[in-house]
């Protein structure tokens, strides 16, 4: 679960959110990403050469900013730890697309493994630390 109950259902539902990783020299970088929930971690997509991969690699602290897709004000801040995950990233990648595209039947092109390889995509799966938030505004 992550935190409570309506902050998990906050963090299943939507897609979007701001994340947060911190360089080396403990400056903070932060990018919007797609992700999806994987029991009780978070999960997105980049590649092994970008800074999130390089970073999160380096220091494992992050923050998962989920934004309000509704407009509503609402959002969730997840601290955790990464790690960058490097091989069999195929199925998380499939999850991922099914969740940003809203849409479970969703299928990987048959190329979907050498295309994933190819471009050096990793995942980074977060587990929470702490959660905080205001997710159940009007």
């Amino acid at each position: 679960m992550i935190g409570n109950a309506a902050q998990d259902a906050f963090a299943s539902a939507m897609r979007q959110a701001m994340v947060t990783t911190l360089r080396r020299d403990g400056s903070p970088s932060s990018s919007l990403v797609a992700y999806y929930r994987d029991g009780d971690e978070l999960v997105f997509s980049t590649t092994r050469d970008r800074l999130k991969a390089k970073t999160v690699a380096h220091d494992p602290r992050v923050v998962v900013a989920i934004l309000d897709e509704e407009g509503k004000g609402r959002f969730l801040s997840v601290e955790g730890h990464g790690i960058v995950q490097t091989s069999d990233v195929t199925d998380g990648h499939i999850a991922l697309n099914r969740h940003m595209r809203n849409d479970p039947a969703w299928q990987a092109p048959e190329d979907f493994a050498a295309r994933l390889e190819r471009d050096g995509r990793v995942l980074i799966r977060v587990t929470p630390t702490r959660v905080s938030g205001s997710v159940e505004r009007p």
